[in-house]
């Protein structure tokens, strides 16, 4: 029914591909093969200089062309629905971690002002797909939204490698009375995009202070640089992350 409504709608207001921008289709069948093919492609991803206490990270799909428009506009744009294949993308990075036992997705927190402005958490909202879709094929996944912002961080667009791990150092904890979830149990921190690496290092120091193990970090994306050259460092910091 919701494919329905979504269609009726596509009648009355104009609908572009969130992919490639072509007209009268959410993601076009072209979109939706690069995806899926991207999620196939995890590796494992390392940025430079890499910050200390950072886990394995694995992406899923290189940050540009298709999967750097679909990610804008889930999560700037207001899309939801492209959650679904974002969480597929994610899923196949979490695979590539080959993490035992029961996975527990653990999502980095967007920060309240901007989850009050987008009407959405756009990481938390794809790490849920993401386990829909790991369920749909093998191992037990739950999503744990456990970390929350202790204090307020600057916009990290612009920000060097250096500031930006000043910027978050001891910014993120454990919610209260949540660590009972975490002791003794492995987790898999989520995001959508890594680029210097210190948001994931300072969710794995909130999280293995807690009493949990982190078994790696999986995203949706990096740039590109990390899927061309085998072992490759980061490219530079993409605008607007």
């Amino acid at each position: 029914m919701q494919g329905v409504w979504r269609e009726l709608a596509g009648l009355v207001l104009p609908v572009d591909c969130a992919g490639c921008g072509r007209p009268r289709t959410e993601l076009c069948a072209e979109c939706r093969r690069v995806l899926a093919r991207d999620g196939r492609g995890a590796r494992r991803v390392r940025p430079w200089p890499e910050p200390a206490g950072l886990p394995r990270v694995w992406a899923g799909a290189p940050y540009a062309d298709e999967a750097r428009a679909v990610l804008l506009a889930h999560k700037e744009r207001g899309a939801l629905w492209l959650a679904g294949p974002l969480g597929a993308v994610l899923a196949g990075a979490v695979r590539g971690l080959r993490a035992d036992g029961p996975l527990l997705l653990v999502p980095v927190p967007s920060a309240r002002r901007a989850v009050a402005g987008r009407g959405h958490d756009p990481v938390r909202r794809i790490a849920l797909a993401a386990a829909g879709e790991l369920r749909r094929v093998g191992p037990d996944a739950r999503v744990l939204a456990v970390l929350r912002q202790r204090r307020a961080v600057a916009d990290q667009a612009g920000l060097s490698a250096r500031q930006r791990l000043a910027n978050v150092a001891g910014a993120l904890e454990v919610r209260a009375g949540a660590e009972r979830l975490l002791r003794g149990r492995s987790a898999v921190l989520v995001d959508d995009l890594v680029t210097t690496g210190a948001t994931l290092a300072e969710a794995a120091r909130a999280v293995t202070v807690a009493g949990g193990r982190v078994a790696g970090a999986a995203v949706v994306a990096a740039p590109g640089r990390a899927f061309r050259i085998e072992g490759a460092h980061i490219d530079p910091l993409p605008r607007g992350t």
